[in-house]
């Protein structure tokens, strides 16, 4: 049985999830480092993996994920073109996406605070994301 705050939150998932692949997507061209890129390379996998569990649960409810706004990627990637016109040390890209990440993890559990009666499955969902995020700041701080 969907409510409207499964659907808003596996909404706000996959536009968060979906940001989260294309920064790393964007990022990853500009990195020469091996280790770091393959760090952008599973953080990306985790990402895809939770995408997979949030597209699962449309479908068990009968639903289709909108598409992430063609703006929305523009403005990402013009912000990491932007950002890394000068520095594009490892330290410069892990800086700015620990600060994305950051808010994902702010958005994750503003979700889990304001929406107390989400299914378990899409509950779940979203302590994966959580979770995911924190490692990956932890992961992303050794490039500082």
């Amino acid at each position: 049985m969907e409510n409207r705050e499964d659907l808003q939150t596996l909404k706000e998932l996959h536009e968060a999830t979906t940001m989260g692949m294309n920064s790393i997507k964007y990022v990853e061209e500009k990195v020469g480092d091996k280790v770091f890129k393959d760090e952008l390379s599973s953080q990306y996998n985790q990402y895809s993996d939770i995408l997979t569990k949030i597209i699962d649960s449309y479908n068990h409810i009968g639903k289709i994920p909108e598409n992430t706004k063609i703006t929305d990627q523009m403005q990402t990637w013009a912000a990491i073109q932007m950002n890394t016109m000068k520095d594009q040390s490892n330290s410069k890209l892990s800086e700015m996406l620990i600060q994305g990440t950051t808010m994902g993890i702010i958005k994750g559990n503003k979700l889990k605070n304001h929406n107390t009666n989400l299914n378990n499955n899409i509950s779940n969902i979203l302590d994966d994301f959580i979770v995911m995020q924190e490692n990956s700041i932890a992961k992303l701080k050794t490039f500082l």
